[in-house]
């Protein structure tokens, strides 16, 4: 349940890429719970499914689309489907990433391409496609980010400069399309419970309460903590909000990445 009481995106249409698992879709959630018309974008139909059969339930119209972040000509096909059947769009997330742990001498060069491609080159992709079908002006852009972005950590060499990308590329974008009116901001969500990520970098309850205790707050963050944070700084509330990286991660980011290493035995 969200802490917002009114309906802040009533009208308005919002795409979210990656938006099929997770905590893309629980903002999605959050943005059909909202008033938005949502699309979703992802690489499977039955995931594409059961996420529009999930938005549905909040009674406002959902476009499931499948397609690869990184095929810059099936995103645009995505995207003018959308403006096509929702109408113009005033909200775009750009969350599809990979991940997997991985010490850098044991990665293959196909390995750390495939990371780079989806989450900087797909996020580039989904902001170059869908610029003329934005609002203008009155449009907002988020990009997904994390910690990596600014933490080196280990195992993580290819997500680190992926997402350290990505965080220039918001900064360049708010500079270039804030004369158009369009915002675009960053959101970095730290430990983040119950997700893929989480699941894949913390697989133990060991590694899990080194993690928490690495942590200022001592917990995990929600999915929907996350998502509440997304809905402002998409909503008119954040109107002069633009090229900012926002944290939401319990304080990791004044700790650094220590405690994940010790965490995991480095």
């Amino acid at each position: 349940m969200s802490i917002f009481k009114e309906k802040v995106l009533a009208g308005k249409v919002a795409f979210v890429s990656g938006g099929t698992s997770g905590i893309n879709l629980r903002i999605a959630e959050r943005f059909a719970e909202h008033g938005a018309k949502v699309a979703v974008l992802g690489r499977k139909q039955e995931k594409l499914d059961a996420a529009a059969a999930q938005l549905g339930r909040f009674g406002g119209q959902v476009l499931g689309l499948a397609a690869d972040v990184r095929e810059y000509a099936a995103v645009e096909k995505a995207l003018a489907e959308v403006k096509a059947k929702l109408g113009t769009i005033d909200v775009v997330v750009c969350g599809a990433a990979g991940n997997f742990p991985a010490p850098a001498i044991g990665m293959s060069s196909n390995a750390f391409r495939s990371v780079i491609e989806i989450d900087l080159l797909g996020t580039f992709h989904v902001c170059r496609a869908a610029f003329e079908h934005l609002r203008q002006p009155g449009a907002a852009v988020l990009n997904i980010s994390a910690p990596q972005a600014y933490q080196p950590m280990v195992l993580q060499s290819h997500v680190c400069a992926a997402k350290a990308g990505v965080d220039m590329l918001t900064k360049t974008l708010a500079l270039e399309w804030g004369p158009a009116g369009i915002r675009v901001n960053a959101l970095t969500p730290g430990p983040i419970d119950e997700t893929e990520g989480m699941s894949r970098l913390a697989p133990t309850e060991e590694i899990r309460d080194a993690m928490r205790q690495a942590l200022p707050l001592g917990r995990f963050g929600s999915k929907d903590e996350i998502a509440d944070l997304a809905l402002f700084l998409c909503s008119d509330a954040a109107a002069y909000m633009t090229g900012g990286i926002y944290a939401c991660d319990g304080g990791q980011s004044l700790v650094g990445s220590g405690g994940v290493m010790k965490a995991l035995g480095f």
